[in-house]
């Protein structure tokens, strides 16, 4: 089987495809064999997808526990082995490693992926060396990361809502359920210093020109009922509407099968990509419950701009603070390390969406998946686009960080 035949099951990460999956490894010729990063992608992906945590953020933090491992464990080579043989070993190692000790009911899965990794490597000294050092740095990171706030519970802290007042968040229709995500501004970074270390300024005052431009657009176009949203509009909010973590894992292989810098470069992508992942959910929690900024239909509904009680949004709005949209500073960050670590353009690729079922959209650039998602939240009703604004300015600050201080995430211990 052509590994590009394999994509459309994780795109669509959770499809019963991947639920039902055969344990069997099929035997490949050297020739077809997936190369070892991109074997070991896969292997994460289907990982999270079948047997992933309910929360975002706890899944990006598997991802960045295994890769980050894996770049360490790939990064320095012993003198006297197979560089090559070395490095595919050692990162086999560790991601198998952090997978099993996160997930442990893949065991069987990731067992015989492991297999046909050290099948394919000559049996010797590298081989050996490389599991033992992956398998080492995967232990040292997951000792690191132990109470570190980022599991579902911690995650989902209860949030006690201040009472109503002009702006200040309340739970939302249809279901007025609690806050979640609340947990996010209370964990342990990777690599911020502290969580508010990038902190937004406040969002626009009630009483001025660009509040009431934002809820005017909001209004207008994220209703339910629109009469200005046009159809391509309307599946932009749909395409979008889903987890940034299963949208974003296609993007992110594109760029980790087409990038020239070897299997370590391979791992470094990986592991900076969902280390600014996992710090900028945490900082976007930090602003969203620093100002508890309502959502557009609590405002246009109950707000002393032209109230509408009976306004709805395209789509449900989630259980957060507006301000800022958590799925640009998603956007924000993947852009800022894609575009730094493979360049901002690529060649054409196709991205479909698990929440808009048998649409494909084509891209060459990191930034047009970013500008998409900052119209997506407006058309669905559920953001405001200063809150959208907000959040590519927060993600790209973090990711910046994290990639002007990669010695101190890398180096192996």
């Amino acid at each position: 089987m052509s590994p590009s035949r394999t994509r459309p099951a994780l795109v669509a990460l959770g499809a019963a495809a991947l639920l039902t999956a055969s344990l069997a490894v099929p035997q490949a010729s050297a020739a077809d064999r997936t190369p070892t990063a991109l074997a070991w992608y896969d292997a994460t992906a289907e990982t999270i997808a079948t047997a992933g945590a309910p929360t975002q953020v706890t899944n990006s933090r598997t991802w960045a526990i295994s890769w980050l491992a894996a770049a360490r464990a790939v990064r320095s080579v012993p003198a006297g082995v197979d560089r090559g043989a070395y490095q595919e070993a050692a990162l086999a190692g560790a991601v198998h490693r952090a997978l099993v000790t996160l997930t442990p009911s893949r065991k069987e899965q990731l067992d015989a992926t492991l297999k046909e990794t050290l099948d394919a490597i000559p049996d010797g000294p590298a081989e050996a060396r490389g599991v033992t050092a992956g398998e080492r740095q995967a232990d040292l990171v997951l000792a690191s990361r132990q109470g570190d706030g980022l599991d579902p519970a911690s995650v989902n802290a209860p949030y006690p809502v201040k009472p109503a007042a002009p702006g200040v968040w309340q739970p939302t229709p249809p279901a007025h359920a609690p806050a979640i995500q609340y947990g996010n501004r209370l964990a342990e970074p990777f690599l911020l210093r502290t969580q508010s270390q990038f902190r937004l300024g406040p969002p626009p005052a009630l009483d001025s020109r660009r509040y009431a431009a934002d809820l005017a657009e909001v209004r207008a176009y994220g209703a339910v009922d629109s009469t200005v949203r046009s159809a391509h509009q309307t599946g932009t909010a749909t395409f979008w509407l889903g987890s940034s973590l299963t949208l974003y894992t296609e993007p992110l292989r594109v760029a980790l099968s087409r990038t020239d810098q070897g299997i370590a470069g391979q791992a470094r992508l990986v592991a900076l990509f969902h280390v600014a992942l996992v710090d900028t959910q945490i900082a976007t929690s930090d602003s969203k419950y620093a100002y508890e900024r309502w959502r557009p239909v609590t405002a246009i509904r109950t707000g002393g701009i032209d109230p509408d009680p009976d306004w709805t949004p395209l789509h449900t709005t989630p259980a957060h603070p507006d301000y800022p949209s958590g799925h640009t500073t998603y956007a924000g960050a993947a852009q800022t390390v894609l575009s730094a670590l493979v360049g901002p353009r690529t060649a054409p690729f196709a991205l479909t969406s698990p929440t808009a079922p048998g649409v494909t959209r084509t891209y060459t650039t990191w930034k047009q998946l970013s500008d998409e998602n900052v119209d997506a939240r407006v058309l669905s009703g559920i953001h405001t686009r200063s809150a959208d604004e907000a959040g590519i300015a927060l993600g790209t600050d973090v990711a910046r960080y994290v990639l002007k201080n990669p010695g101190r995430l890398l180096a192996p211990r």
